[in-house]
């Protein structure tokens, strides 16, 4: 299973350490890009992402992906890449809705933070496959995720009519992107998994381009 890779990289050590430090790292470099710092929100997403996390390992996946068809994109999809990322968004949005958190709203902010214990558990749980799809190129597409659809989520807050629908069909391929890279990765289609990989990631840097400059004003 995996990259068509020599097999000493499945072996990596420091392949665990990138799925356990990658989101943490990330969110530190966030909050310096962005300067958003919500502490109630932030405590949400630590415990919040913390329960589901341990939920989930210890009642394991949702769904069993079998082979490399429609089962194992779905697997990915839900267990794996896209819906741990798309569970505290919505948390957040509803958080939001309620006004339960006050301050800035950060979505990729609160994401990135649920993410961190779920990040944590699944190295742990990974590190005896050694499989740098799962280590590596997971919580780099977790990022993508959250950050590329809070990108468009702010961009349909801002309620700018020309813009909102081709923010919503984004939103959707923004996850579906990233779940299908992980699934042609998975099944050794890497020219599938890198335009996957690069439709995922674009919005996240276009995003932290796009706040850099903002933050430097």
């Amino acid at each position: 299973m995996g990259l068509p890779m020599a097999d000493s990289l499945y072996y990596l050590p420091d392949m665990s350490y990138f799925c356990l430090l990658w989101v943490p790292f990330f969110y530190l470099f966030w909050r310096a890009v962005t300067g958003n710092n919500s502490q109630a929100a932030g405590i949400w997403a630590l415990l919040s992402g913390s329960v589901i996390a341990m939920t989930q390992f210890f009642l394991g996946n949702l769904t069993e992906g079998e082979g490399f068809g429609l089962s194992r994109w779905l697997s990915g999809c839900i267990d794996i890449v896209a819906l741990p990322v798309l569970l505290p968004l919505f948390i957040y949005l509803l958080l939001v809705c309620f006004r339960i958190v006050s301050g800035n709203v950060d979505f990729a902010g609160f994401a990135l933070l649920w993410l961190i214990p779920c990040g944590a558990i699944r190295a742990l749980s990974w590190s005896s496959i050694g499989d740098p799809i799962l280590l590596v190129l997971v919580p780099v597409l977790w990022t993508a995720i959250a950050v590329g659809m809070s990108f468009f989520i702010d961009i349909i807050r801002k309620g700018l009519r020309l813009v909102i629908f081709p923010a919503f069909i984004a939103m959707l391929i923004v996850p579906f992107a990233a779940a299908c890279s992980y699934w042609a990765f998975y099944a050794q289609k890497s020219t599938f998994g890198i335009i996957g990989l690069c439709v995922a990631v674009v919005p996240m840097l276009i995003s932290v381009i796009l706040s850099f400059r903002v933050a430097r004003r």
